[in-house]
């Protein structure tokens, strides 16, 4: 029989995409340090800021939970397109399972784009879950303005995943797992993201505000409190992302 003879079985290259998208996102759902970092903490900073005063936030005038969810949104987004996609691509590639899965139908073009897709799902699920619970706390966004959020926050996680790969690409998989939640800690605590950068003590606002978590969380803040979105927030996360995207196609090693 000749190869013209034998039909092809194979899946289009999109059900390919899918179906490994749908792997990683379960992947990450059924492993518990990964809802600890991305549903847990988002979800705990969420009560914590609005039910009770132990952090002390100028909210310039709207209600607690107005003015914390926004960043609690963004602080999600990072959680799962930097910290957790770049902890499981780390153990991904040092374990030999994207050099495997490049050498597969699948390709290294559509692994990547799985990724992605994995990560926009569990920011959908991490969506419902945070805006479920502020909504049962109180919060009133500004409807107009959700639009503009949903394009800030994918500008954000095209630049926290490119950075993601970055670090998972380049650096020993102990090391990322130990970095990227140190990162994520700093930036949460100091990097404009939950507390505005101009709200920031002196010299710490200036480096904040041109970071792209204090550009997201801005971005976010702008949007569902009806006060715009910056335009100088879109240019620095678009900056940083194609900062980090092309360190990542340089830098990134397979194996």
């Amino acid at each position: 029989m000749t190869a013209a003879l034998v039909p092809s079985t194979a899946a289009p290259a999109w059900r390919r995409v899918v179906a490994q998208a749908a792997f990683e996102a379960r992947t990450i759902l059924r492993n518990g340090e990964q809802l600890l970092v991305t549903i847990a903490l988002p979800l705990f900073l969420l009560v914590g800021l609005v039910r009770t005063s132990v952090f002390e936030l100028d909210t310039a005038g709207a209600t607690r939970v107005d003015f914390a969810t926004p960043g609690v949104l963004a602080v999600a987004i990072m959680s799962t397109a930097f910290t957790s996609q770049a902890i499981a691509t780390a153990f991904d590639r040092r374990n030999g399972v994207l050099r495997l899965l490049a050498t597969t139908p699948l390709g290294r073009r559509g692994l990547l784009a799985g990724k992605v897709l994995a990560v926009l799902a569990i920011e959908v699920v991490q969506a419902v879950v945070l805006c479920g619970v502020a909504l049962a706390l109180g919060w009133r966004p500004d409807a107009a303005g959700v639009p503009a959020a949903i394009g800030a926050g994918l500008l954000g996680t095209a630049a926290f995943t490119a950075l993601a790969l970055l670090l998972a690409g380049a650096l020993r998989a102990e090391g990322v797992l130990a970095l990227a939640n140190l990162v994520l800690v700093l930036l949460v605590v100091g990097g404009g993201v939950l507390v505005p950068p101009d709200r920031l003590p002196a010299g710490l606002a200036d480096v904040a505000a041109w970071l792209p978590s204090g550009a997201l969380g801005e971005a976010m803040r702008g949007a569902l409190l009806g006060g715009g979105v910056p335009g100088v927030t879109l240019l620095v996360l678009a900056g940083w992302t194609a900062l980090f995207s092309w360190g990542a196609a340089r830098l990134f090693r397979w194996q």
